[in-house]
């Protein structure tokens, strides 16, 4: 049975991984690095979120260090944030989180990051799945399936039916 070395979270911080990795209660965890079609949904996201940063009042991030507790970082695909200036580990709830499924990410993973957030104070996760081309919200611990995500209260948005069709017809 392999065993995993512990090491502070201070350490962890002032560390760098390539790829970067997450840390778990002591314990640096491996991110599944996404593959083209999560690469490609990460990148439509950013692009859609960019262009709406000024009238959302929002800023878009990729792949950013967030400290979900003080034994726990998580970093997730996308995240929303105030358009304000912001620290390199992120401390204060996003306005949302964004994963994307990769082939190997596992049910029981995916829930325990959703987990994370949800307990730091993160109001609303999106998991998306480019497989079966869903996605599914989680606002006050409630999972619900839907084709437009939603940040309620904002208007904060996305199609999924747009999003698959640039995702199938690029440049058009």
């Amino acid at each position: 049975m392999a065993t995993s070395v512990q090491i502070p979270v201070t350490e962890y911080l002032q560390t760098s991984y390539r790829p970067d990795r997450e840390y778990v209660d002591g314990e640096i965890r491996e991110r599944n690095v996404g593959k083209y079609e999560h690469a490609r949904i990460q990148s439509l996201l950013t692009i859609w979120f960019g262009t709406q940063e000024k009238a959302w009042n929002a800023m878009v991030l990729t792949e950013q260090r967030i400290q979900v507790s003080a034994f726990r970082v998580r970093i997730p695909d996308v995240a929303l944030v105030s358009r304000k200036p912001q620290p390199d580990v992120l401390v204060d709830p996003p306005l949302l989180v964004i994963e994307i499924l990769s082939p190997d990410d596992s049910y029981s993973d995916t829930q325990e990051r959703a987990t994370d957030y949800v307990n730091m104070g993160v109001e609303t996760i999106w998991i998306i799945d480019p497989k079966t081309r869903t996605g599914r919200m989680c606002s006050n611990d409630s999972w619900v399936a839907s084709e437009r995500l939603e940040v309620r209260g904002t208007p904060i948005y996305v199609e999924l039916k747009t999003l698959f069709e640039q995702f199938d017809n690029p440049g058009q």
